[in-house]
């Protein structure tokens, strides 16, 4: 079964391709993907690269952690799975009522 890692300390200069040969490393790669923001297109300094077993996953933290890629140090770690308390740019934000800024209740003059 196919197992996804975060790779976070990406370089901007790295790119989906270049994370997917890094890894194939420690085994065979699913998908590699480095996100990006959506309105520049500059990536984000993260990514995630799907393993083809869960064997191959492991293999890949305990020889790529900390490792140097396009001079950088990665983190790689098991990908946690998306929980509901995490921001969902779906549903316009934050999310909850947080509220927004204020001068507790007094205008400026």
């Amino acid at each position: 079964m196919a197992q996804k890692l975060f790779v976070g300390g990406l370089s901007f200069n790295t790119t989906s391709d270049g994370l997917r040969e890094f890894f194939t490393q420690s085994g065979t790669v699913v998908s590699a993907t480095v996100v990006t923001d959506q309105f520049s297109g500059r990536s984000k300094g993260f990514g995630f690269v799907e393993m083809e077993s869960n064997e191959q996953a492991q293999n890949a933290v305990a020889h790529l952690n900390g490792r140097d890629l396009d001079g950088r140090s990665i983190k790689v770690e098991v990908a946690k799975p998306k929980t509901e308390g995490r921001r969902d740019s779906s549903r316009g934000g934050y999310g909850g009522n947080r509220g927004g800024g204020g001068g507790g209740g007094r205008g400026r003059w």
